[in-house]
């Protein structure tokens, strides 16, 4: 469905390290600044093992997962609002995701240049928060002087939507990020329009080493991170880049070895695909079992809208399964057995993990 998650942060930080990991590619990650310049693309299938599950039961010829896409933008630096690094071009490249994956390098390492040259990620956040915040007021003044301009007529809604737009710029010119949830329902579909970055749902991931001052600079990174709501994933990027490289027995072996259940990089895939507000229902049968994304509130004609319009538009009912009573019970068969097999109409809220068969008639 196109889902765009962006890797955001100073040069030289881990992003395309990251991003190899992530996707498993070979772009550039050198010891210099700005080695990324256009945008990479990628699309990583979510990590869900319940696929898997649903395959032991369903026996299916063919299993197809969800995705996100992850888009490695290149290194921004003081300054980028104005211009500075290549800054133009790449907050433009912010401005087209849904959700940012903030990298922030935690460790020190006198052979991996830092473009300020120092280590300090509390600081180095800033530089691109405040870069995002000073790009989105440039914006706000800019629809500021248009509105004002309207403002004779006795619209009221030009009223309502100028008085708006001066909440916001002063809330920016505090330094502080825009949280749609302190908005009405309203305000919000108004200020989506105006294509924010810093509405954007963001987290953390810190790139950290294995020794106490990294664990201390990770620490700092969060405090600073819950000022503005946001998460942290603590990620050792060139080790989880390893792991990416190496086939399965040898990662679990690796894994096992390490007390973990699964890579660091799964975390991270999931955070994205959670801040941008989205989960998963499922199809089986003996052709293939499919992993669909909806966003987290979505009614089951729109989930069936992600299959086809034609089964959103000539929606009947939907047959739903709860992942858990689908595996308890092996299956459909048995979930009707059961009791635990349903029909449910146009007003059902689908939840994550719901096996769903979809009646429709156009």
């Amino acid at each position: 469905m196109g889902f765009k998650c962006g890797i955001i942060g100073l040069p030289n930080v881990g992003k395309s390290t990251l991003f190899n990991a992530l996707t498993k590619s070979a772009i550039p990650a050198e010891n210099f600044p700005f080695c990324t310049i256009e945008p990479n693309v990628g699309i990583v299938p979510l990590p869900d093992n319940r696929l898997d599950m649903l395959q032991d039961i369903v026996n299916s010829k063919k299993i197809i997962r969800a995705t996100l896409d992850l888009v490695d933008i290149a290194g921004l630096v003081k300054g980028a609002s104005e211009g500075e690094g290549l800054g133009n071009a790449f907050l433009s490249n912010i401005r087209e995701m849904q959700a940012l994956a903030h990298v922030v390098r935690c460790f020190e390492d006198q052979n991996i240049t830092h473009v300020d040259g120092s280590i300090d990620p509390v600081r180095d956040a800033e530089i691109i928060n405040l870069e995002l915040i000073f790009a989105d007021i440039e914006t706000i003044s800019k629809r500021i002087l248009k509105t004002e301009k309207l403002l004779k007529t006795s619209d009221q809604e030009i009223k309502k939507n100028y008085e708006l737009l001066m909440t916001i710029k002063s809330k920016l010119e505090s330094g502080n990020f825009i949280s749609l949830i302190e908005y009405s329902e309203d305000e919000q579909t108004y200020i989506k329009t105006l294509n924010l970055l810093t509405v954007k749902p963001m987290f953390y991931i810190a790139n950290v080493s294995d020794d106490e001052k990294s664990m201390k600079l990770l620490s700092n990174l969060e405090d600073f991170a819950k000022q503005n709501d946001h998460d942290v994933v603590p990620t050792f990027i060139k080790i989880e880049q390893e792991i990416s490289l190496l086939n399965d027995d040898e990662k679990n072996e690796y894994l096992e070895l390490m007390g973990m259940d699964e890579p660091v990089l799964n975390k991270v895939i999931f955070k994205g695909y959670e801040i941008l507000g989205l989960h998963t229902f499922f199809t089986a049968g003996p052709q293939e079992i499919r992993a669909w994304t909806i966003p987290i509130n979505a009614l089951a004609p729109n989930a069936a809208g992600v299959i086809h319009t034609d089964f959103q538009r000539g929606f009947i009912k939907a047959e739903v399964i709860g992942f858990t009573d689908y595996i308890n019970n092996n299956g459909e068969s048995g979930s009707k057995e059961n009791g635990k097999w349903r029909l449910e109409g146009k007003d059902y809220l689908v939840k994550d993990g719901d096996v769903i068969h979809f009646k429709f008639n156009v």
